[in-house]
């Protein structure tokens, strides 16, 4: 049943303010602004002043984070934001994707402290590298549209900024224990000593987290350390170094199962989706006889990120903010290579729905990789690809305030990446070995050395490569030089605040592949090991305004456009190392007028947006592609890989509307509700490869016909275009909380399939659209003060998911109803899914989707002292 539907929208924003869990407070619009820390912009951060910053911003405190997170992803916090979704994706720990308003991750800028941490070469951000945020972020500002940032960052969609704690936090400690369902643990330590009289000042924090999550055989272990020195000299100068890092492993479900495998494999067999079912495991017999589970998809990685902050106040009117950092990750995934019979591993599923390993190993160990007529890739292991890199950076913003009313700033923002990708043994599933079939460099060899992924590296300054000839599949380097400066003017006074900023930067690409040697031949051409460096010039430009009609409106519009450049595997495609002879920036145009209300009980936003983006290159992970293969008994057999789509336009356009209700000193009413209508416009091209990089049906590139198609995810996510919330806190006795959230989320679009646009009868009919749903969150939390009011407990509990709710949170493929069924072992094959009655909550049952989680809980204990 649907709570909610369009024709409903007009009274919800009638009945209903809303918020994303945080009150903004009425500001005195009559003060002025005399100290340079109070402009729109401050330091490196860039974060939003409410009535003052003329874009949409939403901002949550350590507090709500800390009592309603729980065991959830941190991105799943703003999930009551408007225009944002956070999911749990595959559900490992993790691996959670977010969108807002209708970008994803890689078109987000995430920043912390104002440092940008967007990956170099594409632009991802892996959240299960930054888990251990949760424990030591003190704020997260989102900023909706371009943003108020003057960096030349990623943010098409928006920007998500988390602060963390400072090293001169109030002096004091904290102790925690969490627990939640699967085994979930979690235990940390905090403490800040305080400012001593000489200016210094410490912060640590230590912490692990291990269980599994709601998915099979999903388990994970997870560390995070933290430690930052201040030091405060004088009024002129402060110090600020922090190092922090959350080396981590999980077991992984990376491929979305078909609906109707999650019915198929359901143990109870009562015909209901198995949600936490898992396709990337399975089991073997250990030789005590113990029946083991052995993961064929996990992930590991640390990324010790150092700061060094200094803010230099060099008159009352002047000053200067430099950061340094450094960051170095080390790490990858895994996933199955190679074939032995000339079976691939999804030959080999049991009844269950799992890997049968027993006879993968009995398979393998019938090759010998080291004969003479052994067959490159011909025994079938779990390989590790390996993601590391080195990234330094030097960030510097100087202010002025020139008057009463005008300020200033100029800045830089340089940074160097160098990124290692490869692939090593992880696991040789019985055989003794793997026949590597050599490179232009390196003749064939057999590797039988394996990389154990669940030891993890401590040491950032460690080894970012194996040797040569360990390396297997592919060895390719990415190395980027970045280069910008910024710039930003800004007008205030009573009632108005203004600015204009922009932002030129060189981005310098070189790709570097070990498997190539220099003066080979590729499609004509000469190549080489390393490409050499290609500039490309990208700028942006953007402004905008903020009125206080008087003490409760305050009108603001920005407008802003940008000239993007396209990231690495865009400027040398395909995974070679030919320059892309069509290379061009990516245009990105937005335009956005806003109204806000403040009063001592409501508080509320309306916002108005649109977002043209052209020329954009995407590559679509995660995709399984069934292809022709004679020695499989059904004719085809799945290849998991990629497709890279050139010459797309995306529309975004939408409505927001959020805010907060306070009727009385115990109750608060939180609630949110957006409107999105994403298309695109006109077609583009995309050719589709393995994971090993090899074409699949012909390398040349093929039309996809999207034009007036509703935009869908990539990697195995959904865009909703419908999403609403609304909470309440009551508070019936002191320092008690008893809080709930009931969410919406409506017009949900599948991953856009290229294999489906490429005939262009579908685009009629357009993206897969999913099932709607709705969620409800209750918790709880009571602290407990000792005779010393700085010395308290504090107790929490929270149920996620309430009504045990089973709902698609994500889907991967565009099979509609009317689809012929095409599977040589499938009973129906040749009717549609509607003929077989192959259908679930109305969308076709070959459609591969991931469930949201059922019913999940956690609670904690903390003393703070």
């Amino acid at each position: 049943m649907k709570l909610i539907n369009k024709s409903m929208l007009t009274a919800i924003i009638t009945l209903s303010t809303a918020s994303v869990y945080y009150a903004q407070q009425v500001q005195d619009t009559t003060s002025k602004s005399t100290d340079i820390e109070e402009v729109i912009l401050q330091g490196v951060t860039d974060i939003a002043k409410d009535r003052k910053t003329p874009v949409a911003a939403s901002t949550i405190k350590a507090a709500q984070i800390i009592e309603r997170l729980g065991n959830q992803e941190i991105t799943e916090i703003l999930n009551t934001t408007p225009s944002v979704y956070a999911t749990k994706s595959g559900g490992g720990f993790g691996d959670g994707s977010i969108t807002m308003r209708g970008f994803e991750s890689r078109n987000i800028a995430v920043m912390v402290n104002g440092m940008p941490v967007n990956d170099m070469e594409g632009g991802t951000v892996y959240f299960s590298n930054w888990t251990g945020l949760q424990d030591v972020t003190s704020t997260i500002q989102t900023q909706r549209g371009l943003g108020s940032s003057k960096l030349a960052i990623a943010s098409v969609g928006g920007t998500i900024n988390y602060l963390t704690r400072s090293a001169d936090m109030k002096k004091g400690g904290v102790v925690r224990l969490g627990v939640g369902n699967n085994d979930y643990l979690k235990a940390s330590f905090a403490y800040n000593t305080g400012k001593s009289d000489k200016g210094w000042s410490s912060s640590i924090l230590m912490s692990r987290i291990s269980g599994g999550t709601y998915i099979e055989n999903t388990d994970f272990e997870a560390y995070a350390y933290y430690f930052a020195l201040g030091w405060e000299p004088n009024k002129k100068h402060n110090f600020q170094f922090t190092l922090t890092s959350a080396p981590q492993w999980h077991d992984q479900r990376t491929f979305a199962p078909t609906i109707g495998n999650y019915i198929t494999y359901n143990p109870d067999k009562d015909g209901t989706p198995y949600r936490q079912y898992n396709s990337d495991f399975g089991y073997y017999t250990a030789p005590n006889g113990d029946r083991v589970a052995l993961a064929n998809r996990s992930n590991y990685y640390a990324k010790p990120v150092m700061m060094l902050n200094w803010d230099w106040n060099m008159s009352e009117k002047s000053k200067l903010s430099t950061v340094l950092y450094m960051s170095n990750g080390r790490g990858g995934g895994t996933g199955d290579l190679g074939r032995v019979g000339g079976k691939s591993l999804t030959s080999f599923y049991d009844n269950t729905g799992h890997f049968n390993y027993d006879a993968v190993f009995a398979a393998n160990a019938a090759v010998n990789p080291y004969a003479a007529n052994a067959a490159n890739g011909g025994t079938l292991i779990r390989r590790a690809s390996i993601n590391s890199h080195n990234w330094y950076g030097i960030l510097a913003n100087f202010q002025h305030k020139i008057n009463e009313n005008w300020n200033f700033s100029v800045g830089t923002d340089d940074r160097y990446y160098y990124g290692y990708h490869y692939q090593v043994a992880s696991d040789l599933y019985g055989a003794t070995g793997y026949k590597e079939g050599g490179n232009a460099n390196v003749a064939p060899y057999v590797v039988n050395k394996v990389y154990d992924y669940k030891k993890l590296s401590w040491n950032p300054f460690g080894g970012s490569t194996a040797p040569l000839n360990e390396q297997i599949g592919y060895s390719n380097d990415g190395e980027v030089l970045w280069y910008s400066g910024f710039g930003q003017l800004e007008y205030t006074n009573d009632k108005l605040s203004a600015f204009v900023q922009g932002s030129v930067s060189n981005q310098s690409y070189q790709r570097i592949d070990n498997f190539v040697k220099d003066g080979s031949t590729l499609k004509g051409q000469t190549v080489n090991t390393k490409t050499g460096f290609k500039d490309l010039i990208g700028y942006n430009i953007k402004g905008g305004a903020n009125y206080n009609i008087n003490e409760y409106h305050n009108v603001f519009a920005n407008i802003g456009y940008y000239s993007r450049q396209p990231f690495l595997n865009a400027v040398y495609p395909n995974n070679q190392q030919l320059l892309n002879p069509n290379l061009t920036n990516e245009k990105v145009f937005s335009t956005e007028i806003g109204y806000g209300f403040r009063s001592s009980k409501l508080s509320f936003n309306v916002n108005l947006y649109r977002t043209e983006w052209s020329d954009r290159w995407l590559r679509r992970s995660n995709i399984q592609f069934q292809v022709p293969d004679a020695t499989s008994p059904t004719g085809t057999s799945i290849v998991n890989g990629y497709t890279e789509i050139n010459g797309i336009t995306q529309l975004h356009m939408g409505v927001e509307f959020d805010g907060v209700y306070k009727p009385t000193s115990f109750l608060d009413i939180n609630g949110m509700i957006s409107v999105g209508d994403y298309k695109y416009k006109g077609n583009a091209t995309g050719t589709n490869f393995d994971d090993n990089n090899n074409p699949i049906d012909g390398a040349a590139n093929t039309t996809l016909y999207l034009d007036g198609v509703k935009v869908g995810g990539s990697s195995n996510n959904s865009i909703p275009q419908l999403t609403a919330s609304l909470g309440a806190t009551i508070k019936p006795v002191k320092d008690l909380n008893v809080y709930g959230t009931w969410r919406y989320v409506g017009e949900v679009y599948s991953t856009i399939d290229a294999q489906t646009f490429m005939n262009q009868a579908n685009q009629e009919r357009g993206t897969l659209k999913l099932p709607d749903f709705n969620l409800f969150d209750v918790g709880a939390s009571y602290k407990i003060r000792l005779r010393n009011q700085d010395q308290y407990f504090t107790i929490g509990f929270n149920i996620y998911n309430l009504l045990d709710t089973t709902y698609i949170s994500d889907g991967a493929t565009n099979i509609f109803g009317s689809d012929t069924i095409t599977a040589n072992n499938d009973p129906d094959k040749g009717k549609t899914y509607e003929q077989a009655g192959r259908m679930y909550k109305g969308i076709a049952d070959g459609n591969r989707v991931f469930f949201g989680f059922g019913r999940t809980w956690a609670a904690n204990l903390s003393f703070n002292f």
